[in-house]
């Protein structure tokens, strides 16, 4: 089945990400999305909230049933997508911040959150859950996140047409991850590192479980981790290990 061929609406849900896990475990089929006007109790990742004002963003989320087992490059490639069908739509170029963020002008426009359950070692679901602020003012973001977040409302600065960017956006997910299934990783990661809001070379501090690290920025493996060097050596770090990124 491709992306956005079958499509829930509902009102309000805890998560949509919840919502089509349930569907995911009843047996809905690939490609199924959900659509939420509003989340009660939406979240990103590490547990963190998510706001999602009512009829104010776009709450969805897709179920994916990949072959293969390590699917760390949804999140990569789900960006691209959204990147895709934003400049399609509207002619807007935004950024990508590694892992799962989607950036302009340094402020926050929306993310990515991929859940998964296997059977075994094979992925039985990926949920792929995508927030994306559309029409926000900024009285509308909580106010510890207003001077961090936009929407399109406010870089545009004019109406826009939610479903002409649906479309854009099923399709340019059905392209990106048909290459994820046909195993075009460095596709995947040479296309984000060009649309990443990071340049190699820079100096970035990641934060994990174990304390802070600072080191020199060299890219994405083929695995979606980032790569960091410090003192000649490098370590390749990925999102559940890391607790916040700081840029110099």
């Amino acid at each position: 089945m491709r992306i956005g061929t079958v499509i829930y609406k509902v009102e309000s849900c805890f998560s949509t990400n919840d919502l089509a896990r349930e569907m995911a475990m009843e047996g809905a089929g690939e490609g199924t999305v959900i659509i939420a006007k509003e989340q009660t109790k939406g979240r990103g990742t590490r547990g963190r909230s998510w706001h999602s004002a009512k009829n104010k963003g776009l709450y969805t989320s897709v179920i994916l049933r990949p072959e293969e087992p390590d699917v760390s490059l949804i999140p990569l490639m789900a960006g691209l997508a959204v990147k895709e069908a934003i400049f399609r739509a509207l002619r807007l170029s935004i950024g990508l911040r590694w892992p799962n963020d989607l950036i302009w002008g340094g402020r926050k426009l929306g993310g990515i959150l991929c859940e998964s359950g296997f059977l075994g070692s094979r992925p039985n679901y990926v949920i792929l859950g995508i927030g994306l602020n559309l029409r926000h003012e900024r009285e509308d973001f909580p106010e510890d996140i207003r001077s961090m977040a936009t929407s399109l409302k406010l870089i545009i600065k004019r109406a826009m047409d939610e479903e002409a960017l649906l479309r854009c956006l099923w399709k340019a997910l059905n392209h990106w991850y048909r290459l994820f299934c046909q195993g075009q990783r460095m596709e995947i990661v040479r296309s984000f590192e060009r649309s990443s809001t990071l340049s190699r070379g820079k100096t970035i501090t990641v934060v994990g479980e174990k304390g802070e690290v600072t080191g020199i920025y060299r890219g994405i493996d083929s695995l979606g981790g980032l790569v960091l060097e410090e003192g000649g050596r490098k370590t390749l770090y990925f999102s559940a290990e890391i607790k916040a990124i700081t840029y110099e």
